[in-house]
């Protein structure tokens, strides 16, 4: 490939604005273009590079509904590129279309991209509590869809109470800590010793939603402003979903940077890029919640086309909605429970902020501005959506790719080879509890157990404890993996009941 082809990133932008009253919000068109023109500016080529621009994509904004988000931004920008894309909903698919992009561009299909995300999930909550109507746009012309729009839930998941990622997340976190054979004291303090220090990068980050530092005790202990959400995780573990924050990165071949008058230190290269999803698909079909091969796939196929090792990678932003995806994706990359570079650029999606699916774009924005002031260092930016659903994964380095990497494209991920547990419904037998969470309400109440317990014949159920209070506050105070029960029908669900 000619380095005239090289995919480069050459701006980047963001916005983290909190506006009291929701009437003087900024809305998501303004808060696209406003990130847009950022990254425009921070190439130094500003209005010019807009009007280059072949491609345009904007990530799904869930907070607020439009026929076209990128149609919308296009207007907005006044310009008018040949593709539009908007795209399905995952925290993946940011850095999937920078992949794609970089790809295109290598194989001279594209010159240069833009990739903006935004949500505002901040003032549209309060414009909900306060009576406040939005007269924020909501049409635009139609664009392609990018992205796997694949639904995320069987009905047997959604009767059971696992119709969010606040319900799901921790099930996986509970079957790796039973893998690694920890108490739940133990396991507590793990998780607050893992998170204590992504507070600190977003406390240093001025794009933070919560640049505070907190203690791990702090983060671990459930106090009335750090209420339980689902066991294990309290709040300070979730991720900040309601924020209003976006941001953008431009996607240019060397060749075109260069007609527009990017200078060279800005240029940032990607090296490599990675793209799977998780098989089986369905979160209960999965032989073993405690690993995530897909993160393997992606990251694995990423590294492979960038020519580089995990251990040469200097610069790390593991996707960070729950602590299970750092740990989960921490083990599938090789990447040691005592390895000293820290695990996030933006502070993580508790801390910085979660917009939505545009989480990744603030993390490849960091890894940008981090890579211009160290140019001889390497980054991995890792993008989660669902339910470790869907996996994507890229490499940049401010240096341009070496000419020992692999020829771009030719580094697919593996395919999946699990085959789906077989599931049992309606059922009266014996089980063993696989994993498990509890669900507490804002005021501490627990009010649902959630289960999934394998048969002896090798199916697994799905089920619900008793809405029983002093059961489930037992459920959350000691292990309940390996223990075993009766199950039965109930009303609509499966229920088990600890021996």
């Amino acid at each position: 490939m000619s380095r005239e082809r090289d995919p480069v990133l050459v701006g980047v932008g963001q916005w983290s604005e909190r506006r009291e009253d929701p009437g003087e919000a900024a809305s998501p068109v303004e808060i696209l273009a406003a990130v847009a023109r950022r990254a425009a500016d921070d190439a130094g080529a500003g209005k010019a590079l807009l009007e280059a621009l072949d491609t345009l994509a904007v990530v799904n904004v869930s907070a607020w509904r439009m026929r076209s988000a990128a149609g919308l931004l296009a207007e907005a920008l006044g310009i008018a590129p040949a593709r539009r894309f908007d795209t399905s909903i995952g925290g993946n698919t940011p850095t999937l279309l920078v992949n794609r992009f970089a790809r295109e561009i290598a194989a001279g299909r594209c010159d240069a991209a833009l990739v903006a995300g935004c949500d505002v999930f901040f003032s549209v909550s309060r414009a909900r509590k306060r009576g406040v109507t939005l007269a924020w746009p909501t049409g635009g012309e139609p664009s392609e869809l990018a992205g796997d729009d694949s639904s995320p839930l069987l009905d047997v998941e959604i009767r059971h109470g696992l119709v969010a990622p606040a319900r799901v997340y921790p099930l996986f976190e509970n079957a790796w800590r039973a893998r690694r054979g920890w108490s739940l004291e133990e396991h507590r303090r793990r998780l607050g010793a893992l998170l204590a220090p992504m507070t600190r990068v977003a406390a240093a980050n001025p794009h933070a939603w919560f640049p505070i530092a907190r203690s791990a005790e702090e983060i671990a202990t459930p106090t009335p402003a750090n209420r339980m959400v689902a066991f294990p995780y309290t709040k300070y573990m979730n991720a900040v979903l309601e924020v209003d924050q976006g941001a953008a990165v431009i996607v240019c071949s060397r060749a075109r940077a260069r007609a527009l008058g990017v200078p060279e230190e800005r240029l940032v290269a990607w090296w490599g890029g990675g793209d799977a999803r998780e098989e089986p698909w369905a979160v209960v079909e999965r032989p073993d919640l405690s690993r995530a091969p897909g993160v393997a796939r992606a990251g694995g196929a990423a590294l492979a086309e960038a020519g580089l090792a995990i251990d040469e990678i200097e610069l790390l932003d593991l996707y960070s909605c729950f602590p299970c995806a750092v740990q989960l994706a921490r083990d599938a990359l090789g990447i040691a429970e005592d390895d000293p570079r820290p695990l996030t650029l933006t502070g993580g999606l508790p801390y910085a902020g979660g917009p939505g699916n545009a989480y990744t774009l603030h993390s490849m924005a960091r890894a940008v501005e981090a890579l211009r002031a160290r140019p001889g260092a390497r980054a991995l930016v890792t993008g989660v959506g669902w339910f470790l659903s869907k996996h994507s994964a890229a490499v940049l380095a401010a240096a341009p790719r070496p000419e020992r990497a692999p020829a771009i494209g030719s580094q697919a991920p593996p395919p999946a080879s699990a085959a789906p547990v077989p599931l049992a419904d309606g059922v009266e037998t014996t089980g063993t509890v696989e994993t498990y969470t509890v669900l507490f309400d804002r005021d501490g109440t627990p009010t649902r157990g959630i289960v999934l317990a394998r048969l002896a014949d090798g199916r697994r159920a799905v089920a619900n404890t008793p809405v029983d209070r002093d059961l489930l506050e037992a459920f959350a105070a000691r292990e309940q993996i390996g223990r075993s029960g009766r199950l039965r029908p109930g009303e609509g669900i499966q229920l088990f009941e600890p021996s």
